[in-house]
C-alpha cells in the first residue's frame, strides 16, 4: 500500500483572524477612493499644519502622474478607488489599556501586547485602523530625555521643527506611486527622537491592526537616534482575513547619527487578501549602524525592500530577513544597500521558504558610488522549495562605481535535503520532526536575532505539521 508523501500544512493564521465587526457609530469612515475633496477632509481632520496640508496636495498631484509599479508582482487585483484610505475609531488616544474600548482592548490582549510591555518593553504605541488608540512610555526612559509618542501629536509640539525637517525627505513622494498615495493619505504612526549619547536599553515597540474590511493603513513611523544614542525598535502588523482587497502602505524614515546605532525588527503577519507595499528607508552617518532584522509573512502581494544610505565614513549596515510564501501569495522582498561614504561596510543575509504554489523572490541592489573608497559589501540568499508547485527567484543587482571595493554575492535554491532527512531518521527522529527541524533552523539565522517573545512568535508562524512518510 502507498503510503502517503510528506506534506507541509500552511500557517495557522487562527489567533490573527479574529475580528470585531466595526459596528456604526463606532467607527468614522471616509468614502471609497482617492480625490481631492477626501485629502482635504483627512488634512481636516488631522487638523494639519499649512505645510503638511499643502504636502499632502502636492502628493496627490504626484500619485495622479505616476504609473503603477512594473518590477514586481502583478498588483492589478488592487484598486484604489475601492479603498477606504481613512478609518478612525471613535476613541482618543489613551495612555493606559483600561481607557481603550473593550473591543479594541480585547483585540490587543488576544495579541499579547499589554503583556509583552510589561515584560520587556520600554514603551509601546499601538494602532488600530488608521489611528492611534494607545501610546505609553516608561518614567525612567522618558527621564532620559526619549521622546516616543504618536507622529501626529510631536506635529503640533515642540518637535514639530524637527518633523517638517526629516518627513519624506529620505523617501520622497516622487519615489513611486505608492510613496506618493502615501503622502496624500498617511494617518498614524510614532515618533522616536533619542538624544545625544542616550542607550536606550529596553526596546521600544509599535504595532499595527488594520480591523476594517476593504480599509488602506499608511502610518508613518520617523525615527531619529542622536549621536551615539542606541535603540532597538520593534514593528508588529496583522489583519484578519476578509473576501476583498486590504492595502498597507505605510513609510518608515530611519535616520542614524554619527557613533549611532539603531535595530529595526519587524514581524510582519497580515492576512493574505493584503497588498503590502510598504517603504522603509535609513540614512547612517559617520561610523554609525543600523540593523535591519525582518520576517515576511502572510500578505496576498508583497513589495517590501528595505533601504539603507551609507552616507558617512565607517557607516556600517546589516539585513536579516527571512520571508514565507504559502498558497495565493507572492512574496517580492529583499534590501537595498547605497554606499556613499568611504570604507563603508554592508551585510544582506536573506532566507525564503515557499510551498503549495507559494512564490518568493528575492530582490537586492547593492550600489557602490565612485567615491565610496573601500567600500565591503556580501550578500547571501537562500530559498527552500517544500514542494514541486513552488516557486523562488533570486534578482540580485550589484552597480560598482569604483575598482577600490570587495563584493561578494551567493545564492543557493532548493528543496529539503532527502540525506539531510534520512540521517536524522537514522538517528530516531520521525520524518514529520526530522523536517520541522530542518526547516526550523534554515530560519534560525533571523530567529536568533530577535527578542526572546518575538522570536517565539516567529517560530510560531512558521510551525510545521507533518504527516506521511517518505515515498
Amino acid at each position: 500500500m502507498a503510503k502517503d508523501r510528506a506534506i507541509v500544512e500552511d500557517i495557522d493564521r487562527s489567533l490573527y483572524d479574529f475580528r470585531y465587526e466595526e459596528k456604526d457609530g463606532e467607527f468614522y469612515k471616509i468614502k471609497e477612493g482617492l480625490t481631492e475633496d477626501i485629502v482635504l477632509e483627512i488634512s481636516e481632520k488631522k487638523n494639519d499644519p499649512k505645510w503638511m496640508r499643502d504636502f499632502r496636495l502636492k502628493s496627490l498631484e504626484i500619485y495622479n502622474k505616476s504609473k503603477m509599479p512594473n518590477w514586481g508582482p502583478d498588483i492589478s487585483g488592487l484598486n484604489v478607488d475601492n479603498i477606504v484610505t481613512y478609518v478612525k475609531p471613535n476613541t482618543k488616544m489613551s495612555g493606559t489599556w483600561e481607557e481603550v474600548p473593550d473591543d479594541i482592548k480585547n483585540t490587543f490582549e488576544k495579541l499579547g501586547i499589554p503583556e509583552a510591555e510589561r515584560k520587556s518593553l520600554a514603551g509601546v504605541g499601538a494602532q488600530y485602523d488608521s489611528e492611534l488608540v494607545y501610546h505609553n512610555l516608561q518614567e525612567e526612559v522618558a527621564k532620559q530625555g526619549v521622546i516616543y509618542t504618536d507622529i501626529e501629536s510631536a506635529l503640533h509640539g515642540p518637535y514639530g521643527e524637527m518633523i517638517e525637517k526629516h518627513f519624506m525627505k529620505l523617501v520622497p513622494p516622487t519615489d513611486h506611486k505608492f510613496a506618493a498615495l502615501h503622502g496624500a493619505v498617511w494617518s498614524g504612526g510614532s515618533f522616536v527622537y533619542v538624544p545625544k549619547g542616550v542607550n536606550v536599553e529596553i526596546p521600544l515597540q509599535s504595532y499595527f491592526r488594520l480591523n476594517a474590511p476593504g480599509a488602506g493603513q499608511f502610518e508613518h513611523t520617523l525615527i531619529i537616534v542622536d549621536e551615539g544614542a542606541e535603540l532597538h525598535f520593534i514593528e508588529g502588523c496583522s489583519a484578519p482575513k476578509y473576501n476583498v482587497a486590504n492595502l498597507h502602505a505605510g513609510c518608515v524614515e530611519l535616520f542614524v547619527g554619527k557613533n549611532a546605532k539603531l535595530r529595526y525588527s519587524t514581524i510582519e503577519n497580515w492576512s493574505k487578501n493584503m497588498y503590502n507595499l510598504n517603504t522603509k528607508r535609513a540614512r547612517v552617518e559617520e561610523n554609525g549602524i543600523m540593523e535591519w532584522v525582518s520576517g515576511s509573512f502572510g500578505s496576498h502581494i508583497s513589495y517590501l525592500y528595505p533601504m539603507t544610505i551609507l552616507k558617512g565614513d565607517n557607516a556600517r549596515a546589516e539585513f536579516t530577513g527571512v520571508t514565507f510564501a504559502g498558497a495565493g501569495q507572492n512574496l517580492d522582498t529583499g534590501a537595498k544597500m547605497v554606499h556613499i561614504g568611504k570604507d563603508t561596510s554592508s551585510y544582506i543575509n536573506t532566507r525564503s521558504i515557499s510551498k503549495s504554489g507559494g512564490i518568493s523572490t528575492y530582490r537586492s541592489a547593492v550600489v557602490i558610488q565612485n567615491q565610496a573608497k573601500n567600500a565591503k559589501s556580501a550578500v547571501s540568499c537562500q530559498s527552500l522549495m517544500l514542494d514541486d508547485q513552488s516557486r523562488s527567484d533570486t534578482v540580485p543587482a550589484i552597480d560598482v562605481r569604483t575598482n577600490q571595493a570587495d563584493v561578494g554575492h551567493e545564492a543557493e535554491i532548493g528543496r529539503i535535503s532527502d540525506e539531510a532527512v534520512f540521517y536524522l531518521m537514522s538517528r530516531g527522529i520521525p520524518e514529520e520532526e526530522a523536517k520541522s527541524l530542518i526547516v526550523s533552523g534554515f530560519a534560525d539565522s533571523v530567529s536568533k536575532e530577535l527578542p526572546l517573545e518575538y522570536a517565539v512568535e516567529m517560530n510560531n508562524l512558521i510551525r510545521l505539521e507533518m504527516v506521511g512518510a517518505i515515498g
